[in-house]
C-alpha cells in the first residue's frame, strides 16, 4: 500500500512540475497506468487527451492547445497562424494548431488538438526556432521574422491578407528587425514577393 501511495505522489509531483505530461514519460519513472487510473478516478489529475495528463489545479492559459500539440508532436514547431496568434500579430483565431514538420517526419496521428501540418525542408525547418515556456512546458515556436516569411511563402494556404497584417503589425509594434526579416525572406525564397510590401510598410 505504501508503494502505491509513493507511486501516486511521485506521479503528482512530476505532473505539477512539468504542467502536462505524456503517459510514456510517467512510465519511464516507474509509474504504471493503473496508478494513473486511480489518480484520475480520485480527481487527482485530468486526462486531456489520449496519453496526456495534467494536474487538476494546472494554471491553463489561452495557449494551452500549443502545449498539447507539442506533447503530441514533440518534433514539430508551432508555425504560421498559431505562431502569429501567440505573438498577437493577427486578428485570426485559428481552430487548429499549425505545426511544421520536416520532410522526413512521419505524419502524426493525433485525436486532439486538431492540427494543420506544414512540411519544410531541413534548412527552413531548423531556422528561426525559439523556445517559449508555456504552463511550465518548453514549446518550440518559430520567431516573429521567420513566421512572417513563412506566411508569405504559404500565402495560398493562409491568405495574403494574413501575411500583410502580420507584417504591418510586426513593424508598427517594433517586434521585428528588417535585417532578420530579409534573411528569412531570402531563406524561404520569397524575397521578391515580399519586397514591394516591405518597401511600402517601411515608407510609412
Amino acid at each position: 500500500m505504501q508503494g502505491n501511495v509513493t507511486s501516486e505522489e511521485r506521479a503528482l509531483q512530476l505532473i505539477k512540475k512539468r504542467g502536462i505530461v505524456r503517459s510514456r514519460d510517467l512510465q519511464d519513472h516507474g509509474i504504471s497506468r493503473e496508478t494513473l487510473r486511480r489518480l484520475r478516478e480520485r480527481g487527482g489529475l485530468v486526462q486531456s487527451g489520449r496519453g496526456i495528463y495534467l494536474s487538476t489545479d494546472a494554471p491553463l492559459t489561452e495557449h494551452h492547445s500549443l502545449v498539447e500539440a507539442t506533447q503530441r508532436v514533440p518534433k514539430g514547431v508551432i508555425c504560421l497562424l498559431s505562431a502569429l496568434r501567440f505573438y498577437d500579430l493577427t486578428t485570426q483565431e485559428p481552430h487548429e494548431v499549425w505545426i511544421a514538420l520536416s520532410l522526413r517526419s512521419h505524419q502524426p496521428i493525433v485525436d486532439y488538438p486538431p492540427l494543420s501540418t506544414v512540411r519544410m525542408n531541413d534548412v527552413t525547418f531548423r531556422a528561426g526556432i525559439e523556445t517559449h515556456v508555456i504552463e511550465n512546458v518548453p514549446v518550440h515556436i518559430f520567431g516573429v521574422e521567420k513566421t512572417i516569411a513563412d506566411c508569405f511563402k504559404y500565402r495560398s494556404r493562409i491568405g495574403l491578407d494574413v501575411a500583410l497584417e502580420a507584417l504591418h503589425e510586426g513593424w508598427r509594434e517594433r517586434r521585428l528587425t528588417m535585417d532578420e526579416l530579409w534573411k528569412y525572406a531570402r531563406l524561404c525564397r520569397v524575397a521578391n514577393v515580399m519586397r514591394p510590401y516591405i518597401e511600402a510598410v517601411t515608407a510609412t
